[in-house]
């Protein structure tokens, strides 16, 4: 059986499915039928690794959940960012009804099938470009936004009213129908019998099995349709009160066609897992997983930042040393990097980019770096940073090495910026620099200096604290040692307790409560001549200053930074500080239990909803977030706060479950200062008698704003051709002359206005056009980042937009099978004999070339060989026992056309020998098991 065969029975056979709203209610919606799709894909594709490397695999119980696939693929430590993954696309769903409401192409209304499948093949074609170049954020970006209109297409279009019990798969190609569609000028459909609207479409586009879908339109009298067409139907839809009156949409159990919600939920479920299948048959397991955000290893990449001006020379060797004992510390353990980034920077140069999933590449690049340049005692470090954090993924953990202060300070708010959007964390570690020897000194004519040296700290300070890293300042000596200390907040199952900062310092108490899942408690303090006591739940106390209490089981220290590991007592912590020096405290802990969110605005009205922020929420008043809890299925939250970094004030939420371990938290103000994020909750799972209550704090710090900046565009570059990005300002605050910012993380050449004038209240327009060069290779990932910042410094805010560059495809032919030979000498004992196949795959004298070819059923060996000086051609060889007379062959090409091959040797008086050379594509494979899918689900009493 094919893998999409495969795939499509394990969703049919899922009952209960029901549709097509925003939010939660009694039908399904799109995030249901979104995840329940990627959770039963993934489940096959692990299934199907495990079986190909000979391994157990253990369903997990239903209904399936990210915690509980990532456990059956042996990666429970990636629950974290398969929810994280799922949740990202959930909302890029989401966003195209919030977005695009009234492009009825997205919907598939108005009859604009073609349009529509055209949005769906130029997002597939995306995605398997990105994934090709291993972009799996931009891939989901793209997977999101097409998936919400192949789902719609069930329930509002007519497809399942003709009776079709599988899916269109026509709509991931663009070479082939999409099915009988009617004439502009064609009834579809009758007025329906008062509420009764079973019967409203017209029998003879039944019996011809016409292809239609309703109009739509929310403006009075200017909400128009052809004479004698379906309307979408509801409350909203205007065009529902012209004749002919009612709709035929499926998207909950009270709309017009709502006794055909289940039949069309089930559809979108089984549309959604077949284009999944698509693109998982043009990427591979391993890379499909990756693009889910499921790894054995972690799903992060880890990044160093050095410094290689000649100030440096003194501390490079140490710098290698220690960068190769990280690499080393996590190569072969389950929390090894997916990749791993080296980016350089010196003065007047920074980069390149350099990025690989090989550690000793890493190494003998390392080794090669020489100091070079300088000259002052300022050099590019931000510029540096900014290009790990726009190359690098989401969640990325940084380390940057330096001995200097920041020449290119302007770029603080950008790499704040990137810091907020992509959820890295940066470390920086100070070694024997300008800044520490100038805070040492204590004569008058360099008390100066130090005051100078003091705000250059400060900014590296600021970044870290911001990023949920730390800023460590340490002489050559002590390098090893901060960085050993350091290696142990790699773990992916790391979750923060606590997280505070005190600049200036002074004697502050900080709670924390340790549940009964952590394990490995341990404390990081960052700042000078810092004392502190901690108590436990039962009182008991142990200072600082006291080397003999029983509560600090270890400690370690290393310039301005110490680690204490304390002993476990489920309850409520407290940790008083007491300095006059700047300090930072964190508490972490390893727990499968965390949490993820997102800032996301609420639309009321027609559509109402929410969507992700790409931009800083407002300052002072009310917003909301999604929150997510990934670990554990039975824990929930009770409470959501957003709690200021430096200060004792916090915002309590008001919070609503949205089902799945979602939950929407409402807050009556943004704070005006730098915050983070508390998240408290209960598991039912815990034993302990002491404490059901769980605590986890975000590691990033985020920032408010007064201004507003919205932009929107095509995801897809086309490289050659000038690519226009509109977005907007608007200041809340004071007007006045704002400055714009627009960087690309490509260096692209772009244009775009340096500033606007903005009035208190209004908005004001811009644009920025961006080009990609002709020979761009589809799949690269373009990160734009529009910046906006008010007169003086004193307000910034930004959107960060994700673009794929994607070359005009000629080529929308599949690979072909050829038979050469199909042998056996099989016998009675097919233990003892074999059989052999012997194929050459072609992608055609036009074609792009043979990409891969893979075995997805049988248990014999294959081989493959491209032909020598023709890429378009691959020769196989395949032997079997006799015992495993059946085998099948995947095939792609460099575009993503896939298809598959299907041989058999079966013994029998009359044949002895059989075979089919016929390449078939996949989701055609699947319309029996589909129809037997769904005649099981009748027998069982599903409609």
């Amino acid at each position: 059986m094919s893998l999409v065969l495969a795939a499509l029975c394990l969703v049919l056979l899922h009952t209960g499915a029901q549709g097509f709203a925003i939010l939660p209610g009694d039908a399904l919606n799109h995030l249901e039928i979104t995840e329940r799709a990627i959770l039963n894909v993934t489940v096959q594709v692990c299934r199907d690794l495990a079986k190909a490397e000979g391994a157990d695999f253990f369903l997990p119980a239903e209904p399936f959940t990210a915690e509980s696939v990532a456990v059956a693929c042996g990666a429970p430590k990636s629950s974290k960012d398969f929810r994280q993954a799922i949740t990202f696309i959930i909302l890029r769903n989401v966003r195209v009804d919030l977005r695009h409401a009234l492009n009825a192409s997205f919907h598939f209304d108005e009859e604009m099938f073609v349009e529509g499948r055209s949005i769906i093949t130029a997002g597939i074609e995306a995605i398997k470009a990105s994934n090709e170049q291993e972009n799996y954020e931009a891939a989901r970006q793209q997977l999101g936004e097409i998936f919400h209109p192949l789902q719609d297409f069930y329930s509002h279009s007519n497809w399942v009213e003709l009776g079709n019990k599988f899916p269109n798969s026509n709509l991931l190609r663009s070479d082939t129908s999409i099915g009988n569609i009617a004439d502009e000028s064609r009834a579809t459909c009758r007025s329906c019998d008062g509420d009764d609207c079973r019967n409203n479409i017209l029998e003879d586009i039944i019996e011809e099995q016409i292809l239609t879908s309703g109009y739509f339109g929310v403006v009075p009298l200017s909400s128009t349709k052809p004479a004698g067409k379906c309307s979408h139907g509801g409350g909203v839809d205007q065009t529902s009160t012209i004749d002919p009156k009612g709709g035929i949409n499926k998207d909950t159990f009270g709309s017009n066609h709502g006794h055909l919600h289940t039949a069309a939920a089930n559809m979108a479920i089984a549309a959604s897992s077949e284009l999944l299948e698509e693109i998982r048959a043009a990427a591979g397991d391993r890379p499909f997983l990756q693009m889910v955000g499921l790894s054995k290893g972690s799903s992060k990449d880890l990044c160093f930042i050095i410094d290689t001006t000649k100030s440096m020379s003194d501390d490079i060797e140490a710098v290698r040393n220690v960068v190769s004992s990280i690499i080393d510390s996590e190569v072969g353990t389950e929390n090894e990097p997916a990749a791993f980034v080296l980016v350089p920077f010196n003065d007047p140069e920074f980069g390149p980019f350099i990025k690989t999933t090989n550690p000793k590449v890493l190494k003998s690049i390392l080794s090669s770096l020489s100091t070079t340049g300088g000259g002052d005692q300022e050099e590019l470090s931000l510029s540096g940073l900014q290009l790990a954090l726009r190359g690098a993924p989401s969640n990325s953990e940084i380390f940057l090495f330096t001995d200097a202060p920041a020449k290119d300070k302007q770029l603080r708010s950008s790499v704040i910026a990137l810091i907020e959007r992509t959820h890295s964390v940066v470390n920086f570690m100070i070694s024997d620099s300008v800044l520490t020897n100038r805070r040492r000194r204590s004569d008058g004519r360099q008390q100066q200096h130090s005051r100078i040296a003091e705000a250059d700290a400060e900014l590296y300070i600021e970044l870290a604290q911001a990023s949920g890293g730390l800023s460590v300042e340490v002489t050559n000596s002590e390098l090893p040692a901060a960085v050993s200390i350091l290696t142990d907040t790699l773990n992916s199952s790391l979750v923060t307790l606590l997280q505070a900062a005190r600049s200036p310092g002074k004697e502050d108490v900080f709670s924390f409560i340790v549940d009964e899942t952590i394990i490995n408690l341990t404390v990081y303090i960052t700042g000078r001549s810092v004392t502190f006591t901690v108590t436990n739940p039962t009182g008991e106390s142990q200072a600082s200053t006291d080397t003999t209490g029983s509560l600090i089981t270890s400690s370690r220290s290393a310039g301005n930074f110490q680690a204490l590991r304390l002993q476990k007592l489920v309850g409520l912590w407290e940790i008083r500080m007491v300095s006059t020096n700047p300090y930072t405290v964190k508490v972490l802990g390893q727990s499968p239990i965390d949490f993820l969110f997102e800032f996301v605005e609420e639309l009321q009205g027609p559509f109402e909803g929410f969507d992700g922020l790409d931009a800083r929420p407002r300052t002072g008043v009310n917003g909301s977030l999604l929150v997510s809890l990934s670990g554990s299925d039975t824990a929930t939250v009770t409470e959501v706060a957003l709690v200021e970094s430096s200060g004792s004030e916090e915002v309590t939420g008001v919070v609503e479950p949205q089902g799945s371990g979602n939950f929407l938290v409402h807050v009556d103000r943004m704070p005006s200062v730098e915050f983070g994020v508390r998240v408290k909750g209960e598991d039912k799972s815990f034993t302990s008698g002491a404490s059901k209550v769980f605590q986890r704090q975000s590691r990033i710090k985020f920032r408010s704003s007064n201004l507003t900046i919205t932009a929107d565009s095509n995801n897809i570059l086309v490289p050659g051709a000038p690519f226009s990005v509109p977005f907007s300002v608007m200041a809340h605050g004071r007007g006045g002359n704002f400055t714009i910012r627009a960087t690309n993380n490509q260096r692209y050449a772009s244009t775009f206005p340096t500033s606007l004038f903005l009035e208190s209240g209004k908005s004001a327009m811009g644009n920025v056009t961006i080009s990609a060069p002709r020979k761009t290779p589809s799949g690269t990932d373009v990160t734009l980042t529009i910046e906006a910042e008010a007169p003086g410094g004193e307000d910034t805010n930004y959107v960060v937009l994700r673009f794929t560059v994607i070359n005009p495809v000629t080529d929308f032919i599949q690979p072909e099978c050829q038979l050469l030979r199909l042998q056996s000498n099989c016998s009675e004992s097919c233990s003892l004999t074999t059989w052999t196949v012997f194929v050459r795959v072609t992608d055609g004298a036009d074609g792009t070339g043979v990409d891969h070819v893979r075995l997805v059923n049988g248990n014999g060996t294959l081989n493959t060989n491209p032909a020598a000086g023709n890429e378009n051609i691959t020769m196989v060889l395949y032997t079997s026992s006799c015992c495993s007379p059946d085998m099948e062959l995947l095939v792609a090409d460099r575009e993503g056309n896939v298809g598959t091959c299907f041989y058999t040797f079966r013994e029998s008086s009359s044949a002895p020998m059989s075979g089919s050379n016929k390449v078939t594509q996949s989701p055609l494979l699947c319309l029996s098991i589909v129809v037997l899918g769904l005649s099981i689900l009748t027998e069982m009493g599903v409609q």
